[in-house]
C-alpha cells in the first residue's frame, strides 16, 4: 500500500465529508473561543492539570455525554437503514462500520466513563476521604481514556473505521478481510483506554480499603461504595486479559504472527474465548455500579434504610465471582460439546439468583416506604419492570439447547439492550440527576426530567420489544437489509419509531441542562434531597479538601443517623490539611500516548520510537520528581468554611 493511501478513507461518502467539515469547524470554533475569551490559562490551571477527583469526575461525565450522542447517531442510522425493506440509505460496508463503532463507543467510551464519573465524584465523599489514594494516577487514567476515545473517533475521517463487529472476531479482523487500518484503530485505541481503566481499578481499591473515615468499617460503607469496590476488583482481574488479547491481535495484524489465524498453528476461537473472559465480566463492571446507584436512590426517596444490607453485599460478591464463569455461553452454537454447554448453562442461570435477590431487596425497601417520586426515583421505578424483561430473556438465552434458535438473531440484540439500557443508562441518568446539585450547585428541572424519563422508558420498550418477535421469526443480527417477503418490515419500523423516541428523550435531557443552567436557583442547601450518606454532609459547592474535619462514622447511613439521632459527625477542631499539587505531566503523557497510538495504527515506525521514548521520559521525570504537595492552613480553612456557610 502506498504511504499516503493508508490515510485515505476506503469508502468515502457525503456523510463522511460532512463530518470532516464539522470536525474542522468545531475545532476552529473551540480554539477561537478560548483565544477570544482569554481562557487558555484557566483551562490549563483548572482542568488540564487538575488532580482533584471531583473535576476529573466532571470531565469523565462530559466525555460520556459526548460519546452518548456520538453512539446514538450510529444507532439512529442503523434503525433508519432497517426501517423498511431493501433500503439504500447505507451500503453493507457502511452498515458494518456503524454497528462496530456503535458497540465500542457505547460500551467502552460512554458507559465506562459514565461509571468512572460517578465513582470519581462520589466515592471519596462517601467514605469521608479528601481525595483518591493516587491523585496523579487518577488524572493519567482519565487522560488515557480520553485520548483512546479521540483516537478511535478520528478513524472514520482518517483511514477508515473498524468493520469487524464490536467483538472484532478473527479472521474477520485479520488483514485478509479487514485490509484498511480500521481494526488497527480498534486494537490500539481500546488498549490505551483500557490501561487507564486498569489504573482506575487499582486506585479505587486502594482508596476504599485504606482511606475510609474513622469508624467506617467495610460493613458500614454505603452501597454505591461497595458496588465500586467489587467493580474495581473485577476490573483488576478482567482488563489484563483484554490488554494481552489486544496486544496479540495487534501483532497478528502488524507483525505477521499467527495467534488467531486459521493457518500456521493459529486458532480463531482463542480470540473468542479471551474476548469473552473479559467481555462478560465487563457487563457486570457496568451493571454493579448501576445497582449501587439504585440502592442509594431507592433508600433516599423511600425514606427507609436499604432492606437486607448484608444480602445486598453478598449478592454483589457472588455476581462478581460468577461473572468469570459464564463466558462460554456466548458461543453455545460453535461446536464445543454438550458437557461444556451444560456446565456454562448452569452457571449462566445461577447468576440470575443473586440478581433476583437485589431486585427483591429493592422491592422490600419500597414496601411501606414514604415514597417520593422525584426524577431519580422515577428512573429507579421504571428500571425494575423493564430490567426484569431483559433478565428473563437472558435466562432463556442461557438454555444452551434453546440458544440454537435465539443465537445470532435480533432476539439476542433485544435482550442485551433491555438489560443495558434500564440497567445502566437509566441508572446513570438517575445518578446524573441525583448528584447534579452536588456537582454544579443547582437542581435540574423536575418536570422536564420526568418527561424525559417517561419518553426514554416507553421508547426503550418500543425500540426493542419488536426485536424479540422479529428475532424469533428469524431476522439475523448484523444483516444490513432484508426483502419484503420476510415480513420483518413492520417490526423494524416500530423499532425505528422507538429509536427516534429515545433521541427525543435524550434531546429533552440536553434541553433540561440548558434550561436549568439559565433559570435554576443557585441558593440550594448542601442536602437538597434529604439524603442519607456522607457526600451530602459537606458543602455545595464542595471545597477542594472535601471535609474540613474528617467525619466520625457510626453506621452505613451516617448523615441520616446524624440528622435523626443527633450523632456528631465532625468532632474536633480544624487542622492544616495536606493536598496534592496539580501536574501537567498526565496530560502531556497522554498526548504522547495519542501520538504513539496513531503511529502504531499507520505503522509509522520512527514516530513510534520517538513517542515510546517520550512516554518513558515522562515516567522517569515522575520517578525522580520531589513533589510533596502543599498544606491548606487553618486560617484558609476557616475562611473557606465561613464563606460557604454564608453562601
Amino acid at each position: 500500500m502506498d504511504f499516503f493511501d493508508r490515510f485515505a478513507i476506503p469508502n468515502p461518502s457525503p456523510a463522511i465529508y460532512a463530518s470532516m467539515v464539522a470536525i474542522g469547524l468545531t475545532m476552529i470554533a473551540i480554539l477561537a473561543g478560548l483565544t477570544y475569551f482569554k481562557k487558555w490559562g484557566y483551562l490549563w490551571r483548572e482542568w488540564l492539570t487538575t488532580v482533584d477527583h471531583k473535576r476529573i469526575g466532571i470531565m469523565y461525565l462530559l466525555s460520556a455525554l459526548l460519546m452518548l450522542f456520538r453512539g446514538g447517531v450510529d444507532a439512529i442510522m442503523m434503525r433508519a437503514q432497517l426501517a423498511v425493506p431493501e433500503n439504500k440509505l447505507l451500503d453493507a460496508q457502511h452498515y458494518n462500520e456503524i454497528f462496530t463503532t456503535h458497540g465500542i463507543v457505547m460500551i467502552i467510551f460512554m458507559a465506562m466513563p459514565f461509571i468512572m464519573a460517578l465513582m470519581n465524584f462520589v466515592v471519596p465523599l462517601q467514605i469521608g476521604a479528601r481525595d483518591v489514594a493516587f491523585p496523579r494516577l487518577n488524572a493519567l487514567s482519565f487522560w488515557l481514556f480520553f485520548m483512546g476515545a479521540m483516537l478511535f473517533n478520528i478513524s472514520f475521517v482518517i483511514g477508515g473505521s473498524p468493520d469487524a463487529g464490536w467483538t472484532s472476531y478473527f479472521p474477520l479482523a485479520g488483514t485478509e478481510f479487514s485490509e484498511s487500518v480500521g481494526s488497527n484503530y480498534y486494537m490500539i485505541a481500546i488498549q490505551i483506554a483500557g490501561i487507564g481503566s486498569l489504573m482506575t481499578g487499582i486506585n479505587f481499591i486502594t482508596t476504599i480499603l485504606k482511606m475510609r473515615a474513622p469508624g467506617m468499617t467495610l460493613m458500614k460503607m454505603p452501597m454505591f461504595t461497595w458496588a465500586s469496590l467489587v467493580t474495581n476488583a473485577i476490573i483488576v482481574f478482567a482488563f489484563p486479559v483484554l490488554t494481552v488479547l489486544l496486544a496479540m491481535g495487534t501483532m497478528d495484524r502488524l507483525f505477521g504472527t499467527h495467534f488467531f489465524t486459521t493457518t500456521n498453528g493459529g486458532m480463531d476461537m482463542l480470540w473468542a474465548n479471551f474476548f469473552w473472559v473479559w467481555g462478560h465480566p465487563e457487563v457486570y463492571i457496568l451493571i454493579l455500579p448501576a445497582f449501587g446507584i439504585y440502592s442509594e436512590v431507592i433508600s433516599t426517596f423511600a425514606r427507609r434504610n436499604l432492606y437486607g444490607y448484608k444480602s445486598m453485599v453478598g449478592s454483589m460478591v457472588i455476581i462478581s465471582l460468577l461473572s468469570f464463569l459464564v463466558w462460554t455461553h456466548h458461543f453455545f452454537t460453535m461446536g464445543q460439546g454438550a458437557l461444556t454447554n451444560s456446565i456454562f448453562s448452569i452457571t449462566t442461570m445461577a447468576i440470575a439468583v443473586p440478581t433476583g435477590v437485589k431486585l427483591f431487596n429493592w422491592l422490600f425497601t419500597l414496601w411501606k416506604g414514604k415514597i417520593e417520586v422525584t426524577t431519580p426515583m422515577l428512573y429507579a421505578l421504571l428500571f425494575i419492570p423493564t430490567f426484569t424483561i431483559g433478565g428473563v430473556t437472558g435466562v432463556m438465552l442461557g438454555m444452551s439447547a434453546a440458544d440454537y434458535q435465539y443465537h445470532n438473531t435480533m432476539f439476542l440484540v433485544a435482550h442485551f439492550h433491555m438489560v443495558i439500557i434500564p440497567g445502566v443508562v437509566f441508572a446513570m441518568l438517575a445518578g446524573l440527576t441525583f448528584y447534579w446539585p452536588k456537582m454544579f450547585g443547582f437542581m435540574l428541572n423536575e418536570r422536564i426530567g420526568k418527561w424525559a424519563a417517561w419518553i426514554i422508558s416507553m421508547s426503550t420498550l418500543m425500540a426493542f420489544i419488536p426485536m424479540f418477535f422479529s428475532g424469533l421469526d428469524g431476522q439475523a443480527r448484523r444483516m444490513y437489509t432484508y426483502s419484503e417477503s420476510t415480513g420483518f418490515g413492520p417490526w423494524n419500523m416500530v423499532s425505528f419509531i422507538g429509536a427516534a423516541g429515545l433521541a427525543v428523550g435524550f434531546a429533552l435531557i440536553v434541553y433540561n441542562i440548558y434550561y436549568s443552567t439559565r433559570y435554576a436557583s443557585r441558593n440550594i442547601a448542601a442536602d437538597p434531597w434529604d439524603a442519607r450518606s456522607l457526600e451530602w454532609a459537606t458543602h455545595t459547592p464542595v471545597p477542594a479538601y472535601n471535609f474540613a474535619i474528617l467525619p466520625q462514622v457510626k453506621s452505613s447511613e451516617a448523615l441520616w443517623d446524624a440528622k435523626k439521632h443527633g450523632h456528631e459527625l465532625f468532632p474536633g477542631e480544624y487542622e492544616k490539611i495536606h493536598m496534592p499539587n496539580n501536574s501537567g505531566v498526565p496530560f502531556i503523557m497522554s498526548c504522547i500516548f495519542f501520538g504513539w497510538g496513531f503511529s502504531f495504527v499507520f505503522s509509522l515506525w520512527i514516530p513510534l520510537i520517538l513517542t515510546t521514548i517520550g512516554i518513558f521520559v515522562c515516567m522517569g521525570l515522575r520517578s525522580f520528581e520531589k513533589d510533596h504537595g502543599h498544606y491548606i492552613s487553618v486560617d484558609e480553612i476557616e475562611e473557606t468554611e465561613n464563606n460557604l456557610r454564608g453562601a
